[in-house]
């Protein structure tokens, strides 16, 4: 579920956007009710099997916004619900956000609500080097790294960082001819030759 980035569920968590002055608006716990509420529909909807999470906004990088502490109520309440992990980014609600970018600079949001309620967390913001997507899973400050404009920008994004770390990735076989020089293990199951 989408709940960051000034979408509908973020508007409703956020003091600066959630004005209501009914059971949906005011107190954290009023502003909590929608977005619970979606989420049990769809936990209810989705097959007992299947993950759901949610990505939400930690901060509005607003005085008197969303707020980290808010973001551990939150995710404590959907933990109780079942939601199997939170997607964590940042802002996006106000132009009047002001941002410390950097590399990992919502990492540490990411990395709070992880040790506070013990749900697994995806970390995000200027992660680009496989190196430091590494170190953030092996230290624990996070459960995974999404790295979306990193790929954006470069599709094979994966298989550099697996050379870069001495991994191997599954690729089909018309891609095999191209493993570079010196990375002879990089596609699982590769077989060079002639045909």
């Amino acid at each position: 579920m989408h709940g960051a980035h000034g979408y509908l569920l973020h508007e409703f968590l956020s003091p600066l956007a959630n004005q209501r002055d009914d059971a949906y608006g005011g107190s954290l716990e009023n502003r909590l009710r929608f977005p619970l509420e979606v989420f049990d529909a769809v936990r209810a909807a989705f097959p007992a099997g299947k993950p759901v999470g949610m990505r939400i906004s930690a901060t509005d990088w607003v005085e008197g916004g969303w707020d980290l502490a808010q973001s551990v109520v939150l995710a404590e309440a959907l933990k109780a619900r079942g939601c199997d992990f939170i997607h964590v980014s940042t802002g996006g609600l106000s132009p009047l956000q002001k941002i410390a970018l950097g590399p990992g600079y919502q990492l540490p949001f990411a990395e709070r609500i992880r040790a506070e309620t013990g749900l697994p967390t995806i970390a995000v913001g200027l992660i680009t080097e496989a190196e430091q997507a590494e170190a953030i899973v092996a230290t624990g400050q996070a459960d995974l790294v999404g790295v979306a404009r990193a790929m954006l920008y470069e599709p094979r994004w994966p298989w550099h960082a697996a050379a870069r770390l001495g991994a191997r990735v599954d690729a089909a076989p018309q891609f095999w001819r191209c493993q570079p020089r010196g990375q002879a293990d990089l596609f699982s199951g590769a077989r060079i030759g002639q045909r």
